[in-house]
């Protein structure tokens, strides 16, 4: 029956079968699924099957994937089922105690058996559903503890507590499916129900199923990474310090993180985002919280505060600082860095663009060699800049020796594509080793070349288009082809040449 497909004793129609897994027929309430194709056609029935194969295991997955996360509940219900037990054991105890103006260890069987006769009133219930849910043994055991009840009123007390416990124990182990291991800790947790500390509800399980529905929703990996990741550190956090989640918990891991408030507002967008999903879709979350308020807004951040560089604007880089570095590459013996430094001297690109130039994006328009830098950021992003004369044998000896067609040669990229990622951190440590403060980053070039273009004269919105940047006005953005390819040369010819240039290698086009 590798098809899934049958025909019953008799019947000429096929039928599509799947068998429900053992796990998860208590919760799909059944052991098999099985759907009347209508055609006695088996070429028709092979076709028709596929819709129902595909929806019975998706609710396979979704069951399998509840089941998991229902799982991990069983400890905080059992801590909080154990409490309440013993509160009530005591609380009748103690009333009993109340009425006849006696301490517990002087009444008499006689006195205390209407609370006894409630407790074990409860008890065997539950015995009851346990042996009709398959547990046997569990009556019995109910039988013959009465059967031990002490006659000290005080050990009928605790013994009564006890089998509370136990009783209440195996309830959870057979709703929950516990395993060995997890029963021998249930049975601390129902001694001192105070072991327990709170857990994370944004579990491992959760967290997998909200990455998945976030996939298949189209997002982007990178941003994807970043939100689960924000979520892992919560729960971390929460795991750690034994706290729930609410609003005063959440302030708390805020404060916790040494983080500018830019990126403090990004873990709580990436928190909101998981509540919206888990409020929808997730319903065990949905219950547990279906009367609270979302702990992730409504916070006031810091200003300027939580991280070294929070409040602080981005440096640029001066002609000095730019030869500094350069040179301070060459000594190292990273040309491919040093290269990249003055491409972003030359042009303020995004160190990405730079590092995903290749022989084809350099082209010639209206007479005049140029960058065609292709859609990045934004649609501004996408863009033709002339290549700066003092840069042009820079760019000759990149295209004649590269041996991938990219200009910038790279040791690594990251799981995302980024051909910048090594790169960049080795500008971070050249950045670093040269004395540079953490506001000097490789974006500050962008910054430099935008002052330096300002400070030149050159019009806004030229200075705008030569870096990438929407202008604003819907005259520039929506209705303007932008300036000329000769405008834009003079424009971007504007930027001083560094003194130090490059070694002419070879003199060749791409």
């Amino acid at each position: 029956m590798a098809d899934n497909l049958i025909q019953k004793k008799g019947e000429s129609t096929w039928y599509v079968r799947l068998a429900v897994p053992a796990d998860l027929q208590k919760a799909i309430g059944c052991k098999v699924r099985i759907q009347s194709l209508k055609t006695g056609l088996r070429k028709q029935a092979m076709d028709a099957r596929l819709p129902y194969l595909t929806q019975w295991k998706a609710e396979f997955a979704v069951a399998r994937t509840e089941a998991q996360i229902r799982k991990e509940n069983w400890r905080p219900e059992l801590a909080e089922w154990g409490s309440e037990l013993d509160a009530d054991t005591v609380s009748h105890f103690m009333e009993v105690t109340k009425r006849n103006s006696k301490k517990i260890n002087e009444l008499s069987p006689e006195e205390t058996e209407d609370s006894e006769e409630n407790n074990f009133a409860i008890m065997s219930a539950a015995a009851n559903q346990l042996e009709a849910a398959g547990v046997i043994g569990v009556i019995d055991f109910l039988n013959e503890s009465l059967a031990r009840m002490p006659s000290n009123p005080l050990e009928r007390v605790q013994h009564v507590a006890q089998v509370n416990r136990e009783i209440m124990l195996k309830v959870i182990a057979a709703d929950y499916g516990l395993t060995p291991l997890e029963v021998a800790e249930g049975q601390a947790i129902a001694l001192d129900p105070t072991v327990l500390k709170p857990k994370s509800p944004i579990t491992s399980a959760r967290l997998k199923t909200y990455r998945e529905f976030r996939e298949s929703r189209g997002g982007a990996p990178k941003h994807i990474d970043q939100q689960v990741g924000k979520m892992e550190r919560l729960s971390d956090f929460l795991k750690k310090e034994g706290l729930p989640l609410n609003f005063d918990t959440v302030d708390a891991w805020l404060k916790s993180l040494d983080r500018a408030p830019a990126t403090l507002g990004q873990y709580l967008m990436a928190g909101t985002a998981l509540w919206k999903w888990a409020m929808k879709y997730d319903a065990a979350w949905r219950e547990e919280y279906k009367d609270k308020v979302n702990p992730f807004v409504a916070h006031e951040l810091p200003q300027g505060g939580g991280s070294e560089t929070a409040g602080k604007d981005r440096e640029i880089y001066t002609r000095a600082d730019t030869l500094k570095l350069h040179q301070a590459a060459l000594d190292n013996g990273d040309k491919p860095l040093a290269d990249l430094i003055a491409l972003g001297w030359y042009t303020g690109a995004r160190i990405e663009e730079l590092c995903r130039l290749n022989r084809d994006s350099v082209i010639t328009v209206d007479g005049i060699r140029c960058f065609d830098f292709p859609k990045s950021k934004s649609k501004a992003s996408k863009r033709v800049v002339p290549i700066h004369p003092s840069l042009t044998t820079t760019i000759d000896r990149l295209c004649e020796e590269t041996t991938d067609t990219f200009l910038i040669p790279t040791s690594s990229h990251d799981h995302y594509g980024k051909r910048s990622h090594a790169i960049s951190k080795a500008f971070g440590r050249l950045r670093t080793t040269a004395g540079f403060s953490k506001l000097h980053v490789f974006h500050s070039f962008r910054h430099t070349v935008v002052t330096e273009l300002i400070r030149a004269d050159v019009p806004d919105a030229l200075a705008k288009e030569l870096v990438g940047h929407e202008t604003g006005s819907v005259t520039h953005d929506v209705y303007s082809k932008g300036a000329s390819t000769a405008q834009k040369l003079t424009a971007i010819s504007k930027l001083p040449a560094l003194k130090a240039e490059l070694p002419i290698d070879v003199t060749t086009t791409c």
